[in-house]
């Protein structure tokens, strides 16, 4: 076990639960916990937009499975990922921002009323289980393979979990904001040093790139055929649009000091994103140059320890401090986001449906208890749920929101004559079809997407509910300023 490092390691954390401290500080209200009070300026957008994508999965994930597949088996993340965040900058950011409202769930009360709220930050908020599982399962991991076993995986999750919980009970996403820029800029030269370092392991970046061309992993596109090409389709639009009605999204978007800040934090935010994901693609790529079969081996067995092993096993001290400064910066970035907005969701709109008198202190110290009572669901999920691939934990998290939340939000937006009855038949239809393509319930999923069915209902839903006699018609629909958010 390498004391130094897991010294250096200590140290890392007890400074950013420092920096979360001092940021708890400045909240004096619930919208400086939420939103960070609407003050961020575009760098500290731009990063924290970047660091709650690029987590876990980014580092671990993403590059076995290109080791593994080529491009073509990440179509999902990080390209539909990273281009959430560019749509989410061209076409809706600034029409959000505009509303001033402190969750993507006000919205849906604001466009439909109190029932598709309810619902749709419900299927949000559900959501986030398996992302901030992915995160804890990853922090696990990490502090197991740091201590070389003698930590378990399991002591490991409540040990990162309760690191990260600490500064985001206390700071908010003022908190997050902050910790994010300083974990990005760890993240960014740890990374980029450990990937010239493993180059010149491997006799250069040539030899990478001339392994990864002979094994045919810039293969992007499916073979050309129906059920490939659906199944392509559906992989990215998981993320890339299931990830758009997301409140740790919408925070990033209202914590900008101006509409132009969040639209140009977007959009530049996904454009890093992706570019960047290919940098722990090529050091997993040299690792394969320089430990052959092995690591082929450790990447189809148990692909999450493969960068770990390799950093660990073939590098010196100093890149090994890099590297986990780096890795743990992603984990805590993405894990301290991903447990704040959901909780900011449920306090605002599901508790407060039910204590609507709720002071913005109550509202305050709610947020925060709603914080560790996710963080110990989430906890009892990653443990419960052990052995499942952080890449699989993430990519499944979103299905929900593409057929449940996606449709309304995006027709409320662009399509005036939307209406309740439609988002109603449009939530309705998405998950029913979504459940009946379960391979539980059918063998339907075997020839056809399951989340791209229920998105195709979902649209069908909305536009038959909508232009149908409004049987379920509310005041909403009729509502002046509501229909105001089409201009």
């Amino acid at each position: 076990m390498n004391t130094t490092l897991i010294v250096f390691v200590v140290l890392y954390l007890l400074g950013t639960l420092a920096l979360g401290v001092w940021a708890g500080t400045r909240i004096k209200n619930s919208a400086d916990f939420a939103i960070a009070g609407r003050s961020l300026p575009l760098i500290m957008v731009i990063t924290t937009t970047f660091a709650t994508w690029f987590g876990a999965e980014t580092v671990m994930g993403i590059p076995a499975k290109f080791v593994q597949g080529g491009l073509n088996a990440i179509v999902e993340d990080p390209f539909g990922a990273g281009t959430c965040l560019i749509l989410v900058g061209v076409f809706f950011a600034a029409k959000l921002y505009r509303l001033n409202l402190l969750t993507i769930g006000d919205f849906y009360r604001h466009r439909y009323g109190k029932g598709i709220e309810v619902f749709c930050s419900s299927a949000i908020i559900l959501s986030y289980l398996g992302w901030v599982a992915a995160q804890i399962t990853a922090l696990g991991l990490v502090f197991s393979v740091l201590t070389q076993g003698e930590m378990s995986e399991t002591t490991g999750m409540i040990v990162g979990t309760l690191a990260v919980l600490i500064y985001v009970v206390v700071g908010g996403f003022l908190a997050v904001a902050w910790t994010d820029f300083i974990q990005m800029i760890v993240l960014v030269v740890g990374m980029s040093i450990i990937a010239v370092f493993a180059a010149d392991l491997a006799g250069g970046a040539g030899v990478v790139l001339d392994k990864v061309a002979s094994q045919d992993l810039w293969r992007f596109w499916p073979e050309p055929n129906f059920k490939d090409a659906a199944f392509f389709v559906a992989a990215g639009i998981t993320m890339m649009l299931g990830s758009i009605p997301q409140q740790d999204v919408y925070q990033r978007v209202m914590s900008a000091k101006d509409a132009r800040t969040a639209r140009n934090g977007a959009v530049i935010g996904g454009v890093s994103y992706i570019v960047f994901a290919f940098v722990p693609m090529f050091v997993v790529a040299s690792a394969v140059v320089v430990m052959g079969d092995e690591a082929l081996a450790i990447a189809k067995d148990d692909y999450q320890r493969l960068l770990p092993t390799f950093v660990l096993g073939k590098m010196p001290l100093v890149m090994q401090i890099l590297f986990f400064g780096a890795l743990l910066s992603a984990i805590k970035s993405t894990s301290s986001a991903t447990l704040l907005a959901p909780s900011t969701s449920f306090v605002e709109n599901i508790l407060k449906n039910l204590r609507p008198h709720m002071g913005d202190r109550q509202q305050l110290r709610a947020m925060r208890f709603s914080i560790v009572g996710f963080a110990g669901l989430v906890l009892a999920y990653a443990i419960a749920m052990k052995g499942t691939s952080i890449y699989d934990l993430v990519s499944s998290a979103y299905q929900v929101t593409l057929v449940g939340a996606f449709v309304p939000l995006v027709m409320g937006l662009y399509w005036k004559r939307s209406t309740t009855q439609g988002a109603i038949f449009s939530v309705v239809a998405g998950i029913a079809v979504w459940i009946l393509f379960f391979p539980q319930v059918s063998a339907l999923g075997e020839g056809f997407p399951g989340q791209l069915a229920g998105l195709l209902a979902a649209f069908a839903g909305m536009f038959v509910g909508s232009l149908a006699p409004q049987w379920l018609k509310t005041p909403h629909d009729a509502d002046h300023h509501v229909r105001g958010l089409n201009a």
